[in-house]
């Protein structure tokens, strides 16, 4: 695996340790934009690696430094996520930048094998990590890496965690504005698996935007904010992972 050295000065001192990975993808017009603004010390953002299209590797920051690359985020009540965390910006235009027929770019697959062997390398020097999207710690904020990032794939390659469920049950249980126990349970399993969620027992929009991330991430077939039965075991599924110790 070779890795460029392309130093960014938008880093300062980490003030935990790092237990967290978070992928983003660019959404510019090209990688070499992309790379420019997260060098630039006027954007003050940064990342510690970018992965281009054709499977380059660059890493703007050392791993014991904190990037700025998550913004305003939380997961597991902790909001201080650029100290926690090692952030990697894979190529992508995304949804601002989608192919001319609307859809979105793909992340190519060599650009996915370059992401893999990076990731276990992280892995080795940090232990396992939680691996999230930008989606999942600022579901008000962020979309990406998107839900045509190929989860499922890199949980196969033992990057992440993905959920075996096999029903596809879609009738919707709660949706924007329902009031019920239910909401209280389901809101209290999101907080468990990590998520910024807040025990109101109602489907608020702030609920509705995390259950989207959810979605994005483990279903992205549909992405409607409400919550269904398979969502909920998906939910269900994400819990019980981590009462056994596992992570996302």
């Amino acid at each position: 695996m070779t890795i460029t050295r392309l130093d960014s000065p938008n880093f300062d001192a980490r003030t935990l340790p790092v237990s967290l990975l978070i992928l983003h993808y660019t959404g510019m017009e090209s990688g070499a934009l992309a790379i420019e603004r997260l060098c630039d010390p006027a954007a003050k953002v940064s990342a510690h690696y970018v992965i281009e299209e054709d499977g380059q590797i660059f890493q703007l920051v050392d791993e014991d430094k904190r990037a700025w690359h998550a913004g305003v985020s939380e997961w597991q009540g902790e909001r201080n996520i650029n100290s926690a965390s090692i952030g990697i910006e894979l190529v992508n235009g995304g949804h601002d930048f989608p192919n001319p027929d609307g859809s979105l770019p793909p992340f190519p697959d060599v650009q996915i094998n370059a992401l893999i062997p990076l990731c276990k390398d992280i892995f080795s020097r940090h232990g396992p990590l939680t691996v999230l999207g930008h989606s999942d710690i600022a579901p008000a904020r962020k979309i990406d890496p998107g839900e045509h990032f190929p989860w499922s794939g890199l949980a196969a390659a033992g990057i992440g965690f993905w959920p075996d469920i096999t029903v596809e049950d879609r009738r919707i249980l709660f949706e924007l504005g329902s009031r019920d126990r239910g909401v209280a349970i389901l809101q209290r399993g999101l907080a468990h698996i990590g998520y910024g969620a807040r025990v109101t027992g109602v489907m608020d929009d702030e609920t509705s935007l995390i259950i989207q991330a959810l979605q994005r991430r483990y279903r992205p077939a549909q992405i409607d904010g409400n919550v269904d039965i398979e969502t909920m075991d998906i939910v269900k599924a994400l819990s019980e992972n981590i009462a056994a110790g596992g992570l996302v």
